[in-house]
């Protein structure tokens, strides 16, 4: 009989961490779609948006900007695309970072440093890649820059969500153990 509960606990362990595995894959691979799909938009689809973003940034913190005339709204949008550009990208690759390092830490013999490696390493192979494909897009171009940006903000993703991991985890340890 207690060797039934064992064995049902172990499998019931083995089948929530391939359920787990199996969401984090999902998550990863409609986020590469995502970011595929951003990466196939023409570039003056791609720039109206990020003006909208422009414009919506001045909304909320430039003091009056709804007062400003037309011209000059539009000029802000146009000064701060760029960045606007730039931080969407390491934006959408520390959301990948996140998923791909989820995915990683399903891997349980895996060391801290072997997931963090192997999440970097395949977003930033997505992103070169991603990068290519824009060479095909309209208007658009492959970037060696932008796959440093994208990179980094995987990194950045890794990073936060094993140290979000870290803490949960010493926590955790600290109300299990009493301390």
């Amino acid at each position: 009989m207690l060797f039934d509960i064992i064995h049902e606990e172990k499998h019931k362990g083995e089948q929530g961490v391939k359920e787990k595995k199996r969401m984090w894959t999902i998550l990863v691979a409609v986020w590469m779609v995502v970011i595929f799909l951003f990466s196939a938009q023409p570039s003056d689809e791609s720039s109206k948006e990020s003006l909208f973003v422009g414009r919506m940034v001045g909304q909320i913190f430039v003091k009056d900007f709804e007062e400003w005339p037309e011209e000059e709204q539009e000029a802000f949008a146009e000064a701060i695309n760029y960045p606007v550009r730039k931080t969407a990208h390491a934006t959408e690759y520390a959301i990948l970072g996140i998923f791909v390092f989820m995915r990683c830490r399903c891997q349980d013999t895996w060391s801290r440093k072997r997931m963090i490696a192997t999440a970097w390493g395949i977003s930033t192979v997505y992103a070169a890649t991603d990068e290519f494909h824009q060479i095909f897009v309209p208007g658009r171009a492959g970037m060696v820059t932008d796959v440093m940006i994208d990179s980094s903000g995987a990194l950045a993703g890794i990073l936060l969500a094993a140290l979000a991991g870290f803490i949960i985890i010493g926590r955790n340890r600290r109300t299990e153990y009493g301390s």
